[in-house]
């Protein structure tokens, strides 16, 4: 029961994280975008790149967060967040910001927890579906 409590917290966690990311950066979508952009003026992305991304990253922070709070679609949610992350792993490199590669190697390693023990997402929408 332990192991299950714990996929539980993780899930949580690491979902309310996604979430409160795309909660607060949806509102100001238009100045997010700006500052990433700014952000990558000097890295080696280009800008038809880099513009798009800028737009579709707090949407999928906002529904992927969602989605593992409730334990919904856990495993197709937590391999498509980890993909967003190693793009943003990618990116951050780009742009030397050292500083923010712990946090998300630290979400890259819970969603890949969620991937490896999803026979533990008990407390979920996905659960209930099943029985």
């Amino acid at each position: 029961m332990n192991t299950k409590i714990t996929y539980l917290i993780i899930r949580l966690g690491v979902g309310a994280s996604m979430f409160g990311h795309g909660l607060v950066r949806l509102p100001k979508l238009h100045a997010f975008s700006e500052w990433m952009l700014k952000s990558f003026e000097k890295a080696m992305l280009p800008e038809m790149m880099v513009l798009p991304f800028s737009y579709v990253l707090p949407i999928a922070e906002f529904a992927f967060g969602i989605f593992l709070i409730l334990g919904f679609l856990t495993r197709i949610s937590a391999i498509a967040a980890s993909v967003l992350m190693i793009l943003l792993i990618f990116g951050t490199t780009l742009i030397e910001n050292w500083g923010a590669l712990t946090p998300q190697f630290l979400h890259l390693g819970f969603f890949a927890y969620l991937i490896q023990h999803i026979d533990k997402n008990r407390f979920s929408i996905d659960y209930s579906l099943k029985k």
